[in-house]
């Protein structure tokens, strides 16, 4: 080797040490964060140490998590990392895919036919255990099946359709099935879902509603009846964290006020607290602005309307039912709210207590698909 190339080499390495050893320096002295506001989650902390953690492969593990985690300016290496991505022509990363039009679409992968099959029995056994309860059912596509269109060439957004028609197709008893595919298809070309998060827009919820009015009884409104006003514009939701995708138009976020004020409070069971608004308006200064419903997700809520229609309703759901409760505050004097995930208590013994009269089952199919809470039903009637 050439003295000149040994010279070169050796500067090299030199340049590389002092540099790792740099950016030791600045990570040891860098106050850790607690939280990723642009990935919107909670970041490793040091683990603590101990011979068990460590023989069993626990503190190595946590320890690399940690170091990843906290590594010195995170967010600028992930859009780095994002921009060199999309120059190379890469449409996906971690199972979300950067679609037409500015839309991350996420990619559905249904569970296995037996976790499906204990879902079905879940429900079916509580169908069974309440005859007096008149019950519905309406699993909402993602933008995955509506907006397939956008999909990059080549990609499959999974076969979320096929997965819905066996549920649709299994027998559910005296639950009725709210079919809302035609509606969100007949009218995809609006922004029916957000292009950065994983949630319908309040108009795909409004949309929803309107499904559920002959069936459940109701007369749903119209658009006419609402002033519709944009509260921000700077959303960038859960497929914005979770792909690292970076340079992509935030979205905006839309409430629709009915015309004639209505009166709402809502009480927040197992945090015992209430407000007198469905909306919590300063959620939309933080980064996961579609808490401004309801501030996110709760084991029980209870929402007490002007309703006159003595109506009473629960709704067990996931978050996508979150901004379509507003439009069925109108129609129902009181609706309890459960979040399987979070709520601990016995769902048949609240309903009989509270003494409803209708029940809605809402759930997004990929979180129907991945949530296994919804088995918990069982448990109720047990």
């Amino acid at each position: 080797m050439k003295k000149y190339d040994q010279v070169y080499y050796r500067a090299l390495a030199i340049v590389l040490l002092m540099f790792t050893g740099a950016v030791l320096v600045v990570n040891c002295l860098t106050p850790g964060k607690v939280f990723s506001e642009s990935e919107n989650r909670m970041l490793q902390q040091l683990p603590a140490f101990s011979l068990q953690a460590l023989g069993s492969g626990k503190f190595t593990s946590e320890f690399e998590s940690y170091i990843s985690d906290q590594f010195m300016e995170r967010d600028f290496w992930i859009g780095l990392k994002s921009d060199a991505d999309q120059g190379l022509g890469r449409k996906e990363s971690n199972g979300v895919y950067l679609g037409k039009d500015g839309y991350l679409i996420q990619k559905f992968t249904p569970p296995g036919q037996e976790d499906l099959a204990d879902k079905l029995k879940a429900i079916q056994a509580f169908d069974q255990a309440t005859p007096g309860l008149r019950k519905y059912m309406m699993l909402v596509p993602t933008a995955a099946s509506i907006l397939e269109d956008k999909l990059p060439p080549y990609a499959s957004g999974g076969d979320e359709r096929g997965y819905w028609d066996k549920i649709k197709a299994s027998d559910l008893g005296d639950i009725r099935w709210i079919d809302v595919f035609p509606a969100l298809e007949a009218d995809k070309e609006q922004p029916l879902y957000y292009k950065t998060d994983h949630h319908w827009t309040t108009q795909g919820a409004f949309l929803a509603h309107r499904e559920l009015g002959v069936p459940m009884g109701f007369t749903p409104r119209n658009e006419d009846d609402f002033n519709i006003r944009q509260i921000n514009n700077q959303f960038y939701g859960s497929l914005y964290s979770k792909s690292g995708f970076r340079h992509i138009p935030p979205d905006a976020i839309e409430l629709y006020y009915p015309k004639v004020p209505e009166t709402v409070s809502v009480e927040y069971a197992h945090e015992q607290q209430s407000a007198d608004s469905m909306y919590v308006m300063g959620n939309l200064t933080k980064k996961d602005k579609y808490t401004v419903f309801f501030n996110g997700n709760h084991g029980l809520l209870r929402i007490t309307t002007g309703s006159a229609e003595g109506r009473r309703l629960l709704i067990v759901k996931d978050s996508y039912a979150n901004s379509l409760i507003p439009f069925l505050t109108l129609h129902f004097s009181e609706i309890d709210v459960i979040d399987l995930r979070y709520y601990d208590g016995n769902v048949r013994k609240l309903m009989e207590e509270r003494q409803i009269g209708d029940m809605l089952i809402l759930y997004n199919i990929a979180t129907f698909s991945e949530d296994p809470s919804i088995k918990a039903l069982a448990d109720a009637v047990e």
